[in-house]
């Protein structure tokens, strides 16, 4: 039976004699069949050993380490949001410390901006020989699957959210201590009517006939014009006062005291707390009073003062 035979043919250079070599086609075959195995082991020992699809394992790895990218790259988008919103609550922190009147203060964490702590990744690793458990570090620089990646300064962002937060509390009792102490200033005029006697050392009195310091203002109003408490504060006296007739007095705290004269009627009691603009009397001409209306004093830690100088512009019941 005639078997086929391979002949290899080898021609050299410069006109030398050629040589011919006879290979029976079984050993064409083998050698085919060899290289062609040989070939496929070493596609297989690179794809195990230089690819994450090697093994099963190496897949779930890789898979877990794209969902990964994708929950990092959104977390740092959340990130540079809330840096962009301290950003902006910083610089309203600022102004209402402005309106309060407090110091700015110079703070590192409010003066700079938090910086990402570079190169830190944050990828699962398994059979490649990284450590699977290794929790990575800041500022250490790694390279693993994820590639370079960098994870925001959250220690610089909670140390800015803590710094903002004292000076909004800083502020906001500043501010309230603010409104408290307005809101027991007497600066709204009490009853609307007309001036018809200011504060003076020396006044000729109508009743008495002598000259005498007035230690408050007159404001001349019908009987029954409703008297409004001018600020915050506890009555401390309400009832008849020899000369003064039906008098209110409250105390506004902070030294400050005010007391409302020749009232026709009394709508507060001794010991009842009143709000800026609550009614508290009604204008008459009780006590020594030739003719109805408000007399108004305004006391500072016991010495009487002008009570037009604690009224604001425009400040009428």
């Amino acid at each position: 039976m005639h078997r086929r035979r391979w002949t290899l043919l080898l021609i050299p250079p410069k006109n030398q004699p050629a040589r011919e070599f006879e290979i029976p086609g079984w050993t064409f075959r083998a050698l085919a069949w060899g290289g062609g195995i040989s070939l496929l082991l070493v596609i297989g020992a690179i794809t195990v050993l230089f690819t994450p699809w090697g093994t099963p394992g190496s897949r779930l790895v890789a898979a877990q380490n794209e969902a990964l990218q994708q929950e990092i790259a959104v977390v740092e988008a959340r990130f540079k949001e809330l840096e962009d919103t301290l950003k902006v609550i910083g610089q309203r922190d600022e102004r209402m410390r402005m309106l309060a009147g407090l110091p700015i203060e110079a703070s590192p964490v409010r003066d700079s901006e938090p910086q990402a702590s570079p190169l830190v990744t944050a990828s699962i690793t398994g059979p490649l020989g990284i450590d699977e458990g290794a929790t990575p570090t800041r500022r250490r620089p790694f390279l693993g699957r994820l590639g370079w990646s960098a994870r925001p300064d959250v220690e610089g962002l909670i140390a800015r959210a803590t710094d903002l937060s004292r000076s909004f509390r800083d502020v906001s009792d500043t501010l309230q201590q603010n409104f408290e102490r307005f809101a027991n200033t007497p600066s709204l005029m009490p009853t609307a009517g007309w001036l018809s006697s200011q504060f003076t050392k020396s006044r000729f009195h109508p009743i008495l006939h002598e000259n005498r310091p007035h230690e408050g203002i007159d404001v001349t109003a019908p009987t029954g014009t409703p008297i409004v408490a001018p600020a915050t504060g506890v009555v401390v006296m309400a009832g008849n006062d020899k000369g003064y007739g039906l008098t209110v007095e409250i105390d506004h705290g902070n030294g400050i005291r005010t007391r409302f004269a020749h009232c026709s009627r009394l709508a507060v009691k001794t010991g009842q707390r009143v709000t800026r603009g609550q009614v508290i009397a009604a204008v008459g001409g009780t006590g020594l009073a030739t003719a109805p209306h408000l007399h108004y004093e305004i006391h500072v830690n016991g010495k009487p003062v002008d009570p037009l100088t604690y009224v604001l512009p425009e400040a009428n019941p």
